[in-house]
């Protein structure tokens, strides 16, 4: 429907407003300096429809908002949901880990997050997964309260964990 907005895996052509989405997303996080994101690095680690899954088949999913009959001009997106498929050997299923959702500030209110994350359930369940999962900031307030909304519950056992920079290098026992 004219009325609804539309959501399409982002194409090669995307990659621009991915790069972009990423860094109003960082920017909010107070993170910007952490972006390492290039508009050639996207195109090297991203999985498009078009393409074959790279390593890690990370795909992205944006949101458009509907048309307007008063311009000519075709609406830009207004978010994007960039996640990849993981495994549970617990449940012996696959899911959905989502690595970042984000709307412009501008659309925020009208559905589009809600929208992202129904979108992304129904690709659970179309690959016969039992979850769909996300780290939020503790600070994230307005997130959390709306990750809440839909069901989504804390994790409060479990501690996220991560190793990179140096340690990664010293921990593959790069370099030494």
């Amino acid at each position: 429907m004219a009325d609804k907005p539309t959501i399409r895996f982002a194409t090669e052509n995307d990659v621009p407003t991915i790069l972009q989405f990423i860094k109003d997303l960082a920017i909010y996080e107070n993170a910007l300096h952490e972006v390492e994101a290039t508009h050639d690095s996207l195109l090297r680690t991203l999985s498009f429809p078009s393409t074959p899954a790279k390593t890690s088949g990370t795909y992205t999913l944006l949101i458009t908002p509907p048309s307007d009959p008063t311009t000519t001009t075709p609406p830009q997106p207004a978010g994007m949901a960039l996640f990849f498929y993981n495994y549970s050997t617990w449940r012996s299923a696959p899911g959905i880990y989502l690595e970042d959702l984000y709307v412009t500030p501008e659309q925020r209110g009208k559905g589009y997050g809600f929208a992202l994350l129904r979108r992304l359930a129904e690709e659970v369940v179309k690959v016969g997964g039992k979850r769909l999962e996300w780290s939020v900031l503790r600070w994230n307030e307005p997130s959390i309260k709306f990750y809440e909304s839909v069901g989504a519950v804390g994790m409060e056992e479990w501690m996220k964990m991560m190793v990179q920079g140096e340690a990664l290098g010293k921990l593959a026992d790069v370099g030494s």
